[in-house]
């Protein structure tokens, strides 16, 4: 039997790509992507919030008095304020979820960067002083999830 009947028989129809397609296909789906650098980056958040939860939990306290609308206000002063060493661990648990579902890659991936890009479109209810760091940071993950997106 030679050499190409064997390829063929383990790849299949993938058999008839060449060398380098092969190669450069595997250097898509395995090239490190922006994906692991956010993934840290929530990891490294959720670590932050756990210890605020510890340390100091009524640092959230003034966190939604600029909130564009009144039920964000009360809502963040009747519910997340009865308990707030509860919502920054729960706060912690999403971030740490989303980092390591951009750190798993592929499909999980992709959850990620929709729940990294929600995140942030949601802390545009808190205010216009929060737009100064959502709005950048939705464009900037925007653009990274749109790089990593055809790799994942």
């Amino acid at each position: 039997m030679s050499s190409n009947a064997k390829v063929i028989g383990v790849a299949g129809p993938r058999a008839a790509t060449t060398g380098s397609e092969s190669s450069q296909s595997r250097g898509r789906r395995n090239r490190p992507g922006f994906s692991s650098a956010v993934g840290g980056f929530y990891l490294a958040a959720a670590g932050v919030n756990t210890g605020l939860a510890i340390g100091n939990a009524g640092v959230y306290r003034h966190f939604a008095d600029h909130g564009l609308f009144g039920f964000v206000r009360t809502g963040w002063a009747e519910i997340v304020m009865t308990n707030p060493a509860l919502w920054a661990v729960l706060l912690a648990a999403g971030e740490a979820c989303l980092g390591i579902t951009l750190l798993l890659g592929g499909t999980f991936a992709r959850w990620g960067w929709v729940g990294v890009l929600a995140f942030h479109a949601l802390l545009l209810l808190f205010g216009w002083g929060d737009w100064a760091y959502a709005v950048p940071a939705l464009v900037l993950f925007g653009v990274l999830a749109r790089h990593d997106w055809d790799s994942l």
